[in-house]
């Protein structure tokens, strides 16, 4: 019995440090979603004031293959990301359509006008029921989808330069083909 009293709880301690190694090498950015190879959530969003556009409609990213970005006027990350959104836009590669999540539809289109208008689409999403469909965690998210109207990645968090051209761009090419 003496030597299992020394032996245990090292045996736990290496249990438990292991759990903890695994741990670090995970990324905290990656969220798994189960709509990955999925098709989106049925959308019926309306537009932000001041669009001449119907919304943001399920039909509207289907045909093409597409980005689905996620954003917010209170949003800081969004401040951030926003630059890149509008040089994506400029590069003609991608469609992005955008919802704004839980935000007064007057706040969204003003904070637009004021920062530019990187989407082809907008709809609305005050109570974030596309949201809730979508499984977001937080702002911004984007979401590659397919010309089937499937959901094939979810980035959480600003797009960088480096996603864009290390994931995003890479992928949007394969997928286009």
């Amino acid at each position: 019995m003496g030597r299992i009293a020394y032996i245990l709880p090292v045996a736990v301690f290496v249990v438990v440090s292991l759990f903890f190694l695994r741990g670090l090498q995970l990324d905290p950015k990656h969220i798994p979603s189960v709509l990955i190879d999925k098709p989106i959530p049925e959308l019926n969003l309306p537009p932000l004031p001041g669009r001449d556009e119907v919304g943001l409609r399920t039909a509207d990213i289907k045909g093409q293959v597409s980005l689905v970005n996620i954003f917010g006027s209170w949003c800081v990350a969004c401040v951030a990301e926003h630059p890149m959104l509008l040089k994506i836009r400029k590069t003609g590669i991608v469609p992005i359509h955008g919802i704004d999540w839980r935000d007064d539809p007057a706040k969204g289109a003003a904070w637009l006008r004021k920062n530019g208008d990187p989407y082809d689409r907008v709809g609305a999403d005050p109570d974030s029921h596309a949201a809730i469909d979508f499984g977001v965690t937080g702002a911004p998210e984007t979401f590659v989808v397919d010309r089937e109207g499937h959901i094939r990645y979810k980035h959480v968090g600003p797009i960088t330069e480096e996603i864009w051209e290390d994931t995003l761009l890479p992928m949007i090419k394969e997928l286009s083909r």
